[in-house]
């Protein structure tokens, strides 16, 4: 059926209805149609093809881990596990390798049990590359739908996949229709929601198991299993494609949306070097950008660390390196023009903080920050500037009210010093350092008795105090 019609499709009932109205000869021979799920003749399938990647893999990490059966995050790490702060951080790469490896031996195993079963019947069902792309997109949207909802969780395995296969087939198996008796479709679908449902529970039941990964990747086969039955059918042909590539697309703009959500809360740091001390942790970071000296990441991550320990100018000469690598990286150069800033280096810090509002004019960070490094500079008619810009594009921006007052009380504005200063407390909240600049503002302006209010809020403040 076509979708949202009841129009016959079926060229049997076509040339039937034909025939009854004498338009062609009632002995015509009939064409053959090949039924939807009668596999495909092929020497190996896509399925096979798939389990055996998996397979080989594991067996690689087998090797690598020493050999066990059971790997760390450090193994896991090194071979593509989808890990947020590595992820987001560019190393999309993550995505797709993720699906491919497993943490020990039973979990590869019923894995596997699962895909075969379930990639046997999609794949004859959809055909091999539809199969191949239903796979791959539901496996990267359960791996996106795990780094947003746990993005410090270290994350392997196709149970992503597995759970978009059984959300297409599911969503299949109501919304097609398919010339096959109905006892066989209904059992085929209590098997496929007996499977959805115990995995969903049993993942809530028992921790170490990503069931954001499990959800995320039922949901996008449900979705891509529906507008394939609806609207794309037939096997052939664009509809099937641009289904395909509409969903795929809406998976990519959902990986920005993720990456804009957790990516500044992150930090360059990977699982099984949290709890180590700083000076192990650089250690192991340098030794990885001497490894791999053109990943971005890990010269960024060496950075922080430098930074933690007060090693501002080997801190630097990462930050530079990451940007020799990543021009248009706006984060590294915030960093960069943040630590010239800190440093006294106010002409350096507003280059690089100039190279940011260029590259990314809508960022409220990159005009404060410019603000600030103008003010340093003595320039507080071009900070007003920058702070009214960063204002309008982040009205709430905490502690830009406040510096913009300060920049029109260096200029002797001081009616616009004190709004800017209620509106610093209207925004952001009180403090003892607001108060006194308000108190000075209006000693300024010639309002004593407003002045000493201000004041002696100012000591409560330091005080402890609170009215």
């Amino acid at each position: 059926m076509p979708a949202f019609s009841f129009r016959k499709i079926c060229p049997w009932c076509v040339q039937h209805e034909a025939a009854q109205r004498g338009e062609i000869d009632e002995n015509a021979p009939q064409p053959v149609i090949t039924a939807p799920w009668v596999q495909r003749e092929s020497s190996v399938t896509l399925t096979q093809v798939l389990v055996g990647a998996n397979v080989m893999v594991f067996i690689a990490m087998v090797i690598a881990s020493g050999p066990s059966l059971d790997f760390t995050n450090r193994v896991m790490d090194v071979f593509g596990a989808n890990y947020g702060p590595f992820t987001l951080s560019g190393q999309w790469w993550r995505l797709l390798t993720y699906m491919f490896l497993h943490g020990g031996l039973m979990h590869i195993a019923f894995n596997m049990w699962c895909l075969w079963d379930l990639g046997r019947l999609c794949e004859s069902l959809y055909g091999r590359w539809t199969f191949a792309a239903i796979y791959l997109i539901t496996g990267v949207a359960g791996g996106l739908a795990s780094i947003a909802w746990n993005p410090q969780v270290l994350s392997v395995g196709a149970s992503g996949a597995i759970f978009g296969l059984a959300g297409a087939l599911l969503a299949s198996f109501y919304l097609g229709e398919f010339s096959v008796p109905k006892v066989a479709i209904q059992g085929t679908l209590r098997s496929l929601l007996f499977f959805v449902g115990f995995n969903v529970l049993f993942g809530a039941m028992v921790s170490g198991i990503d069931n954001a990964c499990h959800v995320g990747g039922l949901a996008s086969g449900l979705i891509l299993g529906a507008l394939i039955a609806r609207v794309a059918p037939q096997h052939d042909g664009l509809r099937r494609v641009s289904v395909l590539g509409v969903v795929a697309l809406a998976v990519a703009f959902a990986a920005l949306g993720v990456q804009r959500w957790r990516g500044p809360e992150l930090h360059f740091r990977s699982a099984m070097d949290a709890q180590k001390n700083v000076d192990r942790m650089i250690a192991e970071l340098q030794k990885r950008v001497k490894q791999s000296p053109q990943d971005a990441s890990a010269h960024y991550a060496l950075a922080n660390e430098y930074f933690v320990e007060r090693r501002f100018s080997e801190g630097e000469g990462e930050l530079k390196r990451v940007l020799d690598l990543q021009p248009q990286n706006a984060r590294a150069r915030m960093d960069l023009g943040t630590l010239y800033l800190s440093q006294n280096q106010p002409k350096e810090a507003q280059e690089e903080f100039t190279k940011v509002v260029a590259q990314e004019p809508n960022s409220a960070a990159a005009h404060a920050s410019l603000g600030a490094v103008l003010a340093d500079l003595q320039n507080h008619e071009a900070a007003i500037l920058e702070y009214k810009t960063a204002l309008r594009l982040e009205p709430q921006a905490g502690g830009v009210y406040y510096s913009m007052g300060v920049s029109q009380a260096q200029l002797k504005q001081y009616d616009d010093a004190i709004a800017s200063y209620l509106k610093e407390k209207e925004a952001g909240g009180d403090d003892a350092d607001l108060e006194t600049a308000l108190a000075d503002a209006y000693q300024a302006k010639g309002m004593p008795q407003q002045a000493q209010a201000a004041k002696d809020k100012a000591t409560q403040l330091k005080s402890g105090q609170r009215e």
